[in-house]
């Protein structure tokens, strides 16, 4: 939503040459000239709306995706069997086992499990997650490479399935390696001076595109290392995100979040357009102390 300031009017007051005759009259309040109407400049407003394009457009594609809960039972299940990532697929030691989907599967599995969610909480789960980091993440990006790394850390998050779960026949469906790549990527620049979550914040926009700080110096910040173990801690205790669905069970498949986790941590910059910190000012961006008192 662009909201539109109003400017201030104009105003052209032409001054003739004083005479002697004139001078006198200066001497003396002009109650006779028109009042000049006051125009009043409207504050700008902050915007209601203040999600890029790029996510809404994620969040509103998973919404229409899991519209296929209505799907009669039957159909429902084959949408998950076809599109869900099952590492038994992978399997060559069991050739009779016939899998929905068949040598395609393989390949599209790996990205579209991820757009699938087994109920309104989960997906409700991943969205909110998304929205703080996502959006900063989509801003600093741009739609193209921000659609391309959610699918890479998708990726990432059902390789690492893959390997903890090599016979599992459950299929594996939501985005939480996706949010948590993407919350990864984020924390690279989160806490920089002028960032989202830093204490001298700018507006969306430049605050989304503050230089990052070197991998290697931001795990030395404080506070990222605070996220690190608040955020591991959490997956692993609880680990609300992304779920095993099968007949009778449904478990956290947390070792996707951490896949996609360091896919998003380590590959940042191969995705990030913003040009990196210079190594003499990271030290004074990490410490995020403003120069205003």
């Amino acid at each position: 939503m662009h909201l539109r300031k109003a400017g201030k009017g104009d105003y052209l007051q032409v001054v003739a040459p004083i005479g002697p005759e004139s001078e006198a009259a200066l001497d003396s309040p002009q109650d006779s000239s028109p009042d000049v109407p006051a125009v009043v400049e409207e504050a700008p407003r902050e915007p209601i709306l203040t999600l890029p394009a790029a996510l809404t457009a994620y969040i509103v594609l998973l919404a229409v995706i899991h519209l296929r809960v209505l799907l009669p039972p039957e159909l429902e299940n084959w949408t998950i069997d076809v599109f869900g990532f099952i590492p038994k697929r992978y399997d060559s030691s069991l050739l009779n086992l016939q899998i929905p989907g068949g040598a395609g599967a393989k390949v599209w599995s790996f990205v579209t499990y991820s757009l699938l969610h087994a109920n309104l909480t989960h997906l409700g789960f991943n969205v909110l997650w998304l929205l703080p980091f996502g959006s900063a993440l989509a801003r600093r990006f741009g739609a193209v490479r921000f659609f391309v790394f959610m699918a890479v850390t998708a990726a990432a998050g059902a390789l690492a399935h893959l390997v903890t779960h090599e016979h599992a026949v459950a299929p594996m469906i939501g985005a939480s390696a996706s949010v948590s790549g993407a919350m990864a990527a984020a924390i690279r620049f989160a806490f920089a001076r002028g960032s989202f979550l830093s204490f001298s914040r700018s507006d969306a926009d430049t605050a989304a595109k503050v230089p990052a700080l070197p991998l290697s110096r931001a795990l030395r910040d404080g506070r990222v290392v605070a996220f690190l173990a608040v955020w591991f801690g959490v997956n692993i205790i609880f680990g609300v995100g992304a779920i095993g669905v099968d007949a009778e069970t449904t478990s956290v498949a947390w070792q996707a979040h951490i896949g996609g986790f360091f896919a998003g941590l380590l590959l940042f910059a191969l995705f990030d357009p913003v040009p990196r910190v210079r190594s003499d000012a990271a030290d004074a961006s990490s410490r995020d102390v403003s120069d205003r008192i």
